[in-house]
């Protein structure tokens, strides 16, 4: 296993719930794919935690793809608005339990307008 790349992701999630607070006690395993040349790299990841191994989970309700240079670009340098972007574009794809879906889609969705509605006072 690629323990730069564990690592990386491992940033990525603790960055994301810093974010979005609302999501840091969020129960949840789900399987990360990371798709570049040729290449498939799948880690099961559970929240919160995060716990990060290279593998196929068995007990995921939610699977998200990435590009594997999207996903590099957005785990170091990503704000939240840059993932809803991403995910807009179809550079971000989710598959899995919908209920799972449409909660996060809400509460990313929430802490967008929140942190809009700062910004504006």
């Amino acid at each position: 296993m690629s323990s730069d790349t564990a690592a990386l992701v491992t940033r990525a999630v603790e960055r994301f719930q810093e974010e979005v607070p609302a999501l840091a006690e969020l129960k949840l395993t789900f399987a990360l794919e990371l798709k570049g040349r040729g290449d498939l790299q799948v880690f099961r990841v559970e929240v919160p935690g995060p716990k990060v191994s290279k593998e196929q989970p068995d007990d995921d309700r939610v699977s998200v793809t990435f590009d594997r240079s999207e996903f590099n670009d957005l785990a170091e340098k990503g704000t939240l608005e840059s993932y809803r972007r991403a995910w807009e574009k179809g550079e971000i794809k989710a598959s899995g339990d919908p209920n799972i879906q449409k909660l996060i889609g809400q509460v990313v969705e929430r802490q967008i307008e929140r942190s809009r509605l700062k910004k504006s006072r």
